[in-house]
């Protein structure tokens, strides 16, 4: 029997037919959990525009930071992260860092249509990239992802690791972007160092003369992709434990 092909975690930058030179793009992702409002605010504040992938969870669970978005859709495009956050693997008992995947199509295709639904009613924007949780994806879902109509949106800097990282490795991994970057942050864990972190690292990025854009004004082109080792040994040894599985809420 065959292996089921492992997922990829998709690594995207600005392409070059859309003139990177000093462009980057700030992506934020917005997966379950609540609203960051000291980041956004610094965004507002000093007019960094942003791409913000959210579920249409995160869309039920915080009214404000909605409202708050609403209001500067002149800074931050809203695209889809799905409906209730469920990685793009497709197949019983597979899983992306232990969380549940889909169990088929039928089920992957509600997660990415009932997400973009869900941005357009609340900003009145239908979406046009899709980011599923986790970030990686198999083949099968990616040919289906294309098939609805969705461009899926890499990165080639992880600036938090799903806010987990404390300020100074924020602040470091942010001084190493380059011309054409897309850079992938959370926005939806407060209490975590990501709004500090992102802050200053941002800042320095500014006064470096980095342009940011949103991902509606650029085309993006992937770069090399990675098998990832980490999630293919937590998939196998999740089959005989599923209760050690991790919330799907990041």
């Amino acid at each position: 029997m065959a292996a089921e092909p492992q997922p990829i975690e998709v690594h995207d930058q600005i392409a070059s037919g859309t003139d990177p030179d000093r462009k980057i793009a700030l992506t934020l992702d917005a997966c379950g959990g609540k609203y960051d409002s000291d980041l956004i605010e610094f965004l507002i504040k000093n007019k960094i525009p942003a791409t913000i992938f959210a579920t249409k969870k995160w869309l039920n669970r915080n009214p404000q930071g909605l409202s708050v978005i609403k209001a500067h859709l002149d800074l931050f495009d809203v695209e889809d992260h799905g409906e209730k956050h469920i990685p793009a693997v497709i197949g019983k008992d597979r899983t992306v860092y232990g969380i549940p995947g889909e169990p088929d199509i039928v089920h992957l295709r509600r997660e990415v249509v009932e997400g973009a639904h869900a941005i357009e009613k609340a900003t009145g924007v239908a979406p046009h990239w899709y980011r599923g949780a986790t970030g990686e994806y198999d083949p099968q879902a990616i040919r289906e992802i294309d098939k609805l109509g969705y461009k899926i949106a890499g990165f080639s800097v992880n600036a938090d690791n799903g806010a987990t990282l404390k300020k100074p490795t924020i602040e470091k991994r942010l001084k190493q972007v380059k011309a054409g970057d897309v850079i992938i942050a959370h926005m939806n864990k407060p209490e975590s160092d990501s709004a500090e972190g992102l802050a200053v690292g941002l800042a320095y990025l500014l006064k470096a003369g980095f342009v940011f854009v949103r991902l509606d004004q650029v085309d993006l082109k992937e770069i090399p992709v990675i098998v990832n080792k980490k999630s293919q040994q937590q998939e196998a040894a999740s089959k005989p434990s599923p209760a050690k599985a991790l919330p799907q809420s990041r």
